[in-house]
């Protein structure tokens, strides 16, 4: 089992990946500059946020289905497609909201 501060390292990985095929685009650079420093630093807040704390199996495995998707991208349009889907299932994945009472 991984720490959530591992996982979000993994996660952070998997999404420069995926930023450095939307950058195919030229056009889109600026966006995805944007989107870049948006979520690289939300993730990094989460990571900060819970600096011991162990990933349960079920958000590794989450997060884990999720990097193997975005894997799969070869298409630099889809890329920037998924550049804000994939942070936020990752964080959902991490800091579900709470339920309410």
């Amino acid at each position: 089992m991984s720490t959530i501060p591992r996982l979000v390292e993994r996660a952070r990985s998997a999404f420069e990946d995926l930023a450095t095929l939307g950058e195919k685009i030229a056009d889109e650079w600026q966006y995805i500059a944007d989107l870049r420093a948006v979520w690289l630093a939300e993730l990094d807040r989460v990571a900060a946020a819970h600096p011991g704390r162990e990933a349960d199996a079920e958000v590794e495995a989450a997060v884990e289905r999720l990097m193997d998707e975005i894997a799969r991208i070869s298409d630099p349009h889809r890329a920037i497609d998924w550049l804000s889907t994939f942070p936020q299932a990752v964080l959902l994945a991490i800091e579900p909201p709470a339920s309410p009472a």
